[in-house]
């Protein structure tokens, strides 16, 4: 069994890594070498999942992002499946 310090911890650093991952991502995304910033060519693509309990609510803009998205929402439905009803 895993002790509450060591989830703590985990739980911490994957944060500090999601934040450094936002702040490395922003940085290369802002010095691009100007590639694909015409802005009448540039597309927005984009989806989300917002879980309530086990339901899944899944948004998205096209039809790839969305597809995407529902797999991300088979995988959380699953772990929380595994996690809380065993």
């Amino acid at each position: 069994m895993i002790r509450g310090e060591y989830l703590v911890s985990i739980g911490l650093m994957v944060i500090i890594t999601g934040i450094l991952l936002l702040i490395v991502g922003s940085v290369l995304l802002s010095q691009g070498n100007g590639e694909g910033s015409n802005k009448s060519t540039a597309q927005i693509r984009g989806g989300g999942v917002v879980m309530i309990g086990s339901i899944p609510i899944i948004f998205g803009t096209d039809k790839g992002s969305a597809m995407g998205v529902v797999i991300l929402a088979i995988i959380l439905m699953v772990l929380s499946y595994l996690i809380f009803h065993r």
